[in-house]
């Protein structure tokens, strides 16, 4: 094979003919300034997509979270956040790094954590205690295998933490997926959350960039905080006129991701050491568990990519795999064969 399939994450798509289109006509201005008008179009329509006041375009979904955190919480703060989140798991520990706020982990469950856990979890008024200003929340959830919660699940959660006074962030990194896959508007999967964090540079296909969403107010002073994180990108609409693309185009064809990752996970599972939660693959995510005596997860990763198949690790003996654009039928069927050939 010449050309490798690579499974490894929906982050190494590449943008469409369409997005290279936009890109050569953008307008540009100085978005620091607010002057860009192509990233003002993109804020404006994730925005709106989302049923939120306003947006903010940001380099990545870890600027997002992050910038959604220094604008929620404090210094001394606490934020509560499922065990497997990854804004607790892969963000390099930003929040409490750069923004001094202490992270409470309850158990994640399949994807989002019970109202009960959470409750349970924000602190009441005493003087040895951190204050909790917030619950962060993921959809889909990429550790639990990408499934999709459902708007219920989270606003029950919602409703325990605004009962308590305390705001909710949703890292939807991957929202659009569970939007297509509970076949809803995305809107309706985030009314109860005070801010949203979307990636365009991932399904969509775009090539940088996440918008972070929510009230007037609250995306005035995230603009502050991306300015101190070196978000301030200026002429950033070279960027943004692929998100718009993104936007407009690429949400209903992740269905075609999802029927990809399920004739995977179907052909992969069941073949010697390799088994697959079949109820958890319910978006573009495969997580797939090797275990066998002279198969450890490392060594099908590497028989796999000597094959022409990338996959990447994903903890113990757990590995992952995630169609997306770029990846068609053939290129599936031609993984599981080689699946067939490591696992023989």
């Amino acid at each position: 094979m010449s050309t490798a399939i690579d499974l490894r994450s929906d982050t190494v798509t590449l943008p469409t003919p369409r997005m290279m289109e936009a890109i050569s006509r953008a307008e540009f201005g100085d978005d620091v300034y607010g002057e860009d008008p192509t990233i003002n179009r993109l804020q404006q329509l994730a925005a709106h997509k989302l049923g939120k006041e306003a947006g903010l375009f940001v380099a990545s979904g870890t600027m997002g979270n992050l910038v959604a955190v220094l604008t929620h919480c404090r210094r001394g703060d606490e934020m509560v956040v499922g065990d497997q989140a990854h804004v607790f798991y892969y963000e390099v520990g930003g929040s409490a790094a750069l923004g001094g706020v202490h992270v409470r982990t309850v158990p994640n469950g399949k994807g989002i954590p019970s109202a009960a856990d959470v409750e349970a979890a924000i602190r009441g008024e005493d003087i040895h205690f951190p204050r909790t200003r917030l619950v962060c929340l993921e959809n889909t959830h990429n550790r639990c295998g990408g499934v999709a919660i459902t708007a219920e699940a989270t606003n029950a959660v919602a409703a325990v933490a605004h009962s308590h006074g305390v705001k909710v962030h949703m890292d939807g990194a991957r929202l659009f997926n569970a939007a297509v896959a509970l076949g809803v508007e995305p809107s309706s999967l985030v009314e109860q959350c005070d801010s949203v964090d979307i990636c365009l540079s991932k399904g969509l296909s775009a090539p940088v960039g996440s918008v972070l969403v929510g009230t007037a107010e609250f995306i005035a002073e995230a603009r502050k905080y991306r300015k101190m994180v070196g978000g301030g990108m200026r002429q950033a609409g070279i960027l943004a006129a692929a998100g718009i693309v993104a936007l407009e185009e690429m949400i209903d064809r992740l269905a075609e991701d999802h029927d990809n990752a399920r004739v995977l996970a179907e052909g992969i599972h069941g073949l010697p050491g390799a088994t697959i939660d079949l109820g958890a693959v319910q978006t573009n995510i495969v997580v797939m568990e090797i275990d066998r005596p002279d198969m450890t997860a490392a060594k099908f990763i590497g028989h796999m990519a000597g094959l022409g198949v990338k996959l990447t690790a994903f903890g113990g003996n757990k590995v992952r795999a995630v169609t997306h654009y770029g990846i068609e039928r053939g290129d599936v069927e031609r993984a599981i064969e080689v699946a067939r050939k490591v696992l023989a």
